[in-house]
């Protein structure tokens, strides 16, 4: 077994680490305040940050990260204010960096790593060893509105990323996934300054881009606003024979009066990647992993492609009732159209041999998802409250049908042109006119309370979200084959207590939530007990805590963490279906963010993870490693304004990844990884315009990895790649 999968026990290093660097935020704080032998605190200095209605948080200097993000029913929060961990990425960083969709954007968070999903495109999000599918992310709070599989930045303020399971927060997901943390994304609005700003870009392969953004306010106040965004990019990536090209329209207008604000947003968006290199499926009865190939090599098909069209948008209004209570509301919608030629290799051999089938999709998605809520404020004696009452609808219907092709031979390293498979034994549904496959509801209603002592230095978080999950599913020949109907309530907890002005020490005890499973019918060939048994929802479980550093122009963060999440079940020796087991994750974050130095803007994290399976198909695995967790993830990026050169900025950043296991048995492994990119920029005026030029190099070395094995399955790393931009604004 590779030394980077070794195993470690995190308790007491976590309590040690976490005892160190306490003790050091700690002394710094109090080397801040005006006498070493007694401490004068000032309430108003160290009491909650009240943001303005509807305003998100502050920026920390250097304008890469916000100083908090919104909270689902909990709202905009400062994140020295509340028990819990999230960081929000700016659009300025998404600029600056080039980031043309959120992936790029959550390379930074040393708590988050990417994998693709099985056969397509779609990007997966695993964070704190816990993956989350983009179809379960939210779009200003609101689940079940954006684009599938690969979302643009282009049209993006800020992307808010929530560390742990979050039922509470904001209901459970769409689809279930997400217990290790949430994605929130917030849309561009129009600023008091009008927006004007054309960029261009081209990458090392010949892929051209162009985007405009546009944003003005309007009436006597500056109340009216509109912000608009048009981009298209296509060419060739840096992957042989890949070629990509995207199209999105994005339109926002908002009415800010003295009680009242409205906002609308609607999107189009259009995705096709031609000859798309996706990931390697393992079998479980593989003998060996295969080094990764060349890291520009594309082991699919030229005649495979994948095509995504997303038309979507939302309303939200808030109404104050008084200057303590507000009224909330929002709706939204989306219909996706999907269609696509996979070809996903299986590996054969150690040695790279593979085989592949074709399979055409089409598939549409239907979402309809609603919000609404009071959030006010009150004063007992002493103590504050911040209550908030929240109820959350989505409603999914999903359409499908496929064709699939007999297989054909192929080698990971050696690729050779197979000719598109024409003969399709195997079908499902009408290709021409996609059935049912499923129906999903989603209702939920949440209350909770802050209490606020001492002038808010101690705040107190409790509340309950009670969900109810309905999920039918059909077969592909419209026969009924599932019907999921399963209430519950899943509690928080979470405290915050603030010694000094810049230090929050938190703790939270926080559940996920997903559709429990479904016992199937039959199990290798023979029929099962208890088949068509609906379990309970699959209850995650958090406990955290940490301690946060707030020095103004950066910050710190440090924190513990245990999940425990139930396993899928398994077939037993009676050929009853089981649920039992539980996969542990235990973990140490650390993050640094801001401008320490004026000039020098960082953004740095490591993450330690130990995880354990227990309750295993006979005890077999227990005490193995899970699939895809990494033993370690380290982050290390830098933005330096260069001293003498106005204008002239540097960047790089580092990226470390530990080894990962492919299978349960802990057989199989990927061994760790190292990326490194690098940039620059220079800002300038012609003729009163603001001009930049940017750079930027990925993966310098065009190093060959495995990036994950979340799933079971391989995900290659992308290769070096350089994209230049210009931006003027006019």
């Amino acid at each position: 077994m590779p030394s980077t999968l070794a195993p470690f026990r995190l308790t007491s290093l976590a309590a040690t680490v976490l005892g160190l660097v306490g003790t050091s935020l700690c002394s710094v704080a109090a080397a801040d305040q005006t006498s070493a032998s007694v401490l004068t605190l000032d309430s108003t200095a160290i009491s909650a940050k009240e943001l303005p209605k509807n305003a998100q948080p502050p920026l920390f200097s250097g304008g890469q990260v916000a100083r908090g993000g919104e909270l689902g029913v909990l709202g905009n929060q400062d994140i020295m204010d509340v028990p819990f961990t999230m960081a929000s990425y700016t659009s300025q960083l998404i600029e600056d960096q080039q980031a043309e969709s959120i992936g790029d954007v959550l390379l930074n968070d040393s708590s988050v790593r990417q994998s693709f999903g099985y056969g397509n495109a779609s990007q997966i999000f695993v964070i704190r060893g816990l993956p989350l599918n983009s179809d379960d992310i939210s779009y200003n709070g609101l689940y079940g509105v954006l684009p599938r599989q690969v979302i643009s930045t282009d049209s993006l303020e800020r992307v808010e990323v929530f560390k742990g399971p979050n039922a509470f927060i904001n209901g459970v997901t769409p689809t279930g996934s997400g217990v290790g943390g949430g994605i929130n994304l917030q849309p561009k609005r129009a600023q008091d300054t009008p927006t004007r700003r054309f960029s261009t870009d081209i990458s090392s392969s010949g892929r051209i881009g162009e985007h405009l953004d546009l944003g003005q306010r309007f009436g006597e106040n500056n109340e009216f606003g509109v912000r608009m965004n048009i981009a298209q990019r296509e060419g060739d990536t840096a992957i042989d024979d890949e070629n990509q090209r995207t199209k999105l329209f994005a339109l926002g207008l908002d009415y800010q009066g003295d009680r009242l604000r409205l906002s609308t947003d609607f999107g189009y968006q259009k995705q096709r990647i031609n000859g798309n290199r996706n990931v390697v499926y393992v079998p479980v009865t593989s003998t060996g992993i295969p080094h990764a190939p060349d890291a520009d090599t594309n082991y699919s098909q030229k005649w495979t492609f994948t095509e995504l069209e997303d038309t979507y948008g939302m309303a939200r209004g808030e109404y104050d009732l008084n200057d303590q209570w507000t009224l909330y509301a929002a709706a939204g919608a989306k219909h996706t159209r999907e269609v696509g030629d996979y070809s996903t290799p299986t590996l054969r051999s150690p040695a790279g041999a593979t085989t592949a089938s074709n399979m055409f999709v089409a598939h549409d998605e239907d979402n309809r998802s609603a919000m609404a809520g009071l959030r006010g404020k009150l004063q007992t004696g002493p103590v504050s409250h911040q209550i908030n009452l929240g109820v959350t609808g989505i409603w999914a219907e999903q359409r499908s049908a496929y064709q699939l092709s007999g297989s054909f031979a192929n080698n990971l390293y050696h690729p050779i042109d197979v000719a598109k498979p024409t003969v399709y034994p195997y079908v499902g549904g009408d290709i021409n006119d996609p059935g049912i496959v499923g129906k999903t509801i989603n209702r939920s209603i949440a209350i909770s309370d802050t209490l606020g002592f001492m002038d808010d230095r101690i705040l107190f978080t409790y509340g309950l979200r009670r969900q109810n999950l309905k999920v039918d599913g059909w077969s592909y020949a419209g026969d009924r084959t599932a019907t999921y109907n399963e209430t519950i309530t899943t509690p928080v907890y979470g405290i915050v207590l603030k010694p000094w002005e810049h230090v929050s020490l938190y703790a939270n005890r926080i559940e996920g939530l997903a559709q429990g499973p479904t016992a199937p019918a039959t199990a290798g060939g023979a029929v099962v007990t208890n088949g068509g048994q609906a379990f309970a929802p699959a209850r995650s479980k958090q406990l955290e805590a940490g301690i946060k550093y707030d020095k103004d122009t950066f910050g710190a963060s440090l924190g513990v963490y245990r999940i425990e999440q139930p396993n899928d079940g398994y077939v037993d020796a009676q050929n009853t279906y089981v649920r039992q087991g539980t996969q542990r994750n235990r973990g140490v974050e650390l993050n640094i963010y801001g401008e320490p130095l004026d000039g020098l803007r960082v953004l740095a994290g490591a993450t330690l993870m130990d995880t354990e399976l227990s309750g295993t198909k006979n005890g077999a695995n227990n005490g193995n490693r899970a699939i895809g967790v990494p033993t370690f993830q380290y982050n290390l990026g830098v933005d330096w304004d260069v001293p003498g050169l106005e204008g002239v900025a540097l960047n790089g950043r580092m990226l470390r990844t530990g080894g990962q296991y492919v299978d349960e048995a802990n057989n199989l492994s990927i061994p760790a990884w190292n990326r490194f990119d690098l940039g620059a920029r220079y800002s300038f005026e012609v003729e009163q315009r603001a001009v930049t030029l940017r750079a930027n190099l990925e993966n310098v070395a065009n190093t060959r990895y495995w990036a994950s094995a979340n799933g079971g399955y391989l995900s290659q790393g992308e290769p070096r790649a350089l994209k230049v931009s210009a931006t003027v604004d006019f």
